[in-house]
């Protein structure tokens, strides 16, 4: 099913301990970005996935994304370019880059939708361990935006 190396072609590939590149991150939504929107892209890539080996997370709320990506180190690094290029969304800040062998912590999610209760914690708890001086004014502008509109459920402005 897929090319990937060290990728098991079995149906159990969801619980094989296999080398995972992982990125985790968050930006502001763009301009008009709004749940229909947002329903576009997780079928887009729920679509896209599959055929990828790439499972996640994404988090919608308030017009602020955060996302869990796992999968096959040379399609993570594909996605991630063209989320780099994507205009619908801005202030792109890298929470988690790292390849390690593991399980999958979302199997069979080739990417799931989940209410955005909790990002503004996921979001100080990044803010605080930032480091580039880039990353910590998005983050900034990020938490910036979330306080002057309420954080709704499913990206509700």
């Amino acid at each position: 099913m897929f090319d990937e190396p060290g990728f098991p072609s079995a149906p159990d590939w969801e619980f094989a301990e296999i080398t995972l590149q992982t990125f985790v991150y968050c930006s502001r939504a763009a301009e008009g970005i709004d749940d229909v929107e947002v329903a576009r892209i997780v079928e887009f890539s729920q679509r896209r996935n599959v055929a990828r080996g790439i499972t996640g997370v994404l988090v919608f709320g308030s017009g602020v994304f955060f996302q869990w990506i796992e999968g096959p180190p040379a399609e993570v690094e594909k996605l991630i370019a063209s989320l780099h290029g994507d205009t619908r969304h801005n202030d792109v800040v890298a929470l988690d880059l790292s390849v390690e062998k593991r399980e999958r912590l979302y199997p069979g999610w080739e990417m799931e939708l989940v209410e955005a209760d909790d990002i503004r914690t996921v979001l100080h708890d990044a803010l605080d361990c930032a480091e580039d001086e880039k990353n910590v004014a998005a983050l900034k502008r990020i938490l910036q935006h979330l306080d002057t509109e309420p954080l709704a459920s499913l990206g509700r402005n």
